[in-house]
């Protein structure tokens, strides 16, 4: 496989020289800028994505109380981010996770993180494209394909479920060829709708607090709570705040397509995360306080989509659901993006099934089209288990979270304990010659805290809750999906690992395969 050379272009020589450090050359263009790098991760958290599409599940466990588990998850994430933030600055590559967790732990425990966090992100994929449904045929019946324009488009229906997947596949069409095409393209279309998205946010708050029925202390109560003990309920509600606030990394996953990404990845990791969080947080308050009502039911089952319509009246609703439909459109794309990235970064390793197929950047578009493709159609097949069975589907969305976290603590545990034993790598300047970022002195006590709040987290993903994972009330094997789910996951990886460890003659060394390619200059286009 021949190899760009670091680019000539006096402004991308230095980062593909610092590359060049690591044993990499410079395939993948660097036309990401600062807010482009912002974009793809706020765009993969898309609080108006996933609140529009989770508020009514948190809700109707926790009622308005449920608001709490925001902070909480908000204060617990944060810790992570800081130290995602540290290593990116430290090791600037592709396939992020991956490449924290191999250098940290070794490239076994590297390979199965990485493996873990891809398979994570394909049904994360699937998730995000499958919230257009929440939307598309609330602004326009006509979008209700399956059917037609009188049936049931609840997603939870058989009409709307089946509707899903065909609006889903669609969209992975559409996020599958701007990969393909080139990450310019994807930078400026992530750019263009995280500017929406946070419009359509701001607009959106005000809008909700200036149709309150009651007062914002109402989420120190319980109104609106399912029936049981509510340290349960609560703790159940908050995967719809886990779920939201991942992704942030994914300004690390480019950190190869970044300019000066020491300086820049560590910044924008932590104002995607803290701008979600903050935007996030006045959604939830503003959806309690303008609901029509907490307790007939109508909350936990439309969400804030419900809120809207009742509220704003259909041409207000509906203008500001465009808001989320394009916010669902960006937050696939960014996730496919990640995804793709991370399946690129192992394959380059020979550590991936198809590993020359998949490794390949496209001369002429400068990206991983192979990468791009595999996690579209892998994304397609986890849409299509909605076709007759949304229950299966419930339980895929939910534990895809648990995986993500999963995959988080295969980075954040391995640096704890590199941390401890002092050999966490220290000083160093960025681009601009200022200090790396670092935690100082807080790196043990941040870093311990990250560890448990994971660890808890993970616990609580995966806990077997009928609610949760088993819609049909009655088939065990969904209540308990997320362990089985994770159990077969880790076995088909060994498999996988073992196999490629065989073909490839035994352990991952990273870059080595790079180190002496030959080289070839590509043109270079300017950053988004």
């Amino acid at each position: 496989m021949s190899v760009p050379a670091p680019r000539s272009h006096p402004d991308h020589a230095p980062d593909s020289h610092d590359l060049g450090s690591f044993g990499y050359g410079q395939q993948l263009r660097r036309n990401v800028g600062p807010f482009a790098s912002f974009a793809a991760g706020f765009s993969f958290v898309s609080i108006l994505t996933t609140v529009f599409q989770l508020f009514g599940l948190g809700f109707s466990f926790g009622g308005a109380g449920f608001f709490w588990t925001w902070p909480t998850v908000f204060a617990g994430q944060l810790l992570v981010a800081l130290c995602f933030a540290e290593l990116a600055a430290r090791y600037p590559i592709s396939g992020a996770v991956f490449q924290w967790s191999s250098r940290l732990a070794g490239t076994d425990v590297g390979w199965f993180t990485g493996w873990v966090m891809v398979i994570g992100q394909v049904l994360t994929v699937a998730t995000a494209a499958i919230a257009l449904q929440a939307v598309l045929p609330t602004i326009w019946s006509g979008f209700q394909l399956v059917g037609g324009s009188g049936a049931d488009s609840s997603p939870v229906s058989a009409t709307g479920a089946q509707n899903a997947v065909v609006l889903g596949v669609l969209l992975l069409v559409v996020t599958t060829v701007v990969n393909a095409v080139g990450v310019r393209l994807m930078a400026v279309i992530t750019s263009a709708g995280v500017v929406v998205e946070i419009i359509g946010v701001a607009v959106l708050v005000v809008a909700l607090f200036g149709h309150a029925e009651r007062n914002p202390s109402v989420v120190l109560t319980s109104q609106g709570a399912g029936e049981g003990n509510y340290l349960g309920l609560w703790l159940a509600s908050s995967l719809m705040a886990a779920y939201v606030m991942v992704g942030f990394d994914s300004a690390g996953e480019l950190s190869e397509e970044t300019r000066a990404p020491r300086a820049t990845t560590p910044r924008t990791i932590l104002r995607a995360l803290v701008l979600s969080g903050v935007g996030g947080a006045l959604l939830l308050v503003g959806g309690v306080v303008a609901a029509p009502s907490l307790t007939d039911g109508s909350l936990a089952g439309g969400g804030l989509a419900y809120v809207l319509t009742a509220r704003l009246g259909d041409v207000g609703g509906r203008l500001l659901l465009v808001c989320v439909a394009i916010a669902v459109v960006v937050c696939t794309l960014a996730v496919q993006t990640s995804g793709s990235r991370m399946v690129y970064s192992m394959a380059r390793e020979k550590a991936f099934p198809f590993a020359d197929l998949l490794g390949r950047v496209s001369p002429r578009t400068g990206t991983p089209i192979g990468a791009a493709v595999l996690v579209g159609l892998g994304a397609a097949i986890a849409l299509a288990v909605n076709w007759d069975q949304s229950a299966v589907f419930t339980a895929l969305a939910s534990l895809c979270i648990a995986m993500l976290y999963l995959a988080y603590l295969g980075v954040t545990l391995p640096l704890l304990v590199r941390r401890l034993r002092g050999e966490l790598p220290t000083g160093g300047t960025d681009e601009f010659g200022k200090p790396l970022f670092s935690l100082g002195r807080w790196g043990v006590p941040v870093n311990v805290l990250a560890v448990v709040y994971q660890t808890v987290m993970v616990v609580n993903l995966a806990w077997p809750r009928a609610s949760v994972y088993d819609l049909t009330d009655g088939t065990w094997w969904l209540q308990y999906s997320a362990l089985l789910f994770i159990a077969a996951t880790l076995v088909v990886g060994a498999l996988v690992h073992r196999r490629n460890r065989s073909r490839h003659g035994g352990k991952i060394v990273l870059g080595q395969l790079l180190v002496s390619a030959p080289q070839r200059t590509t043109p270079v286009e300017e950053p988004a």
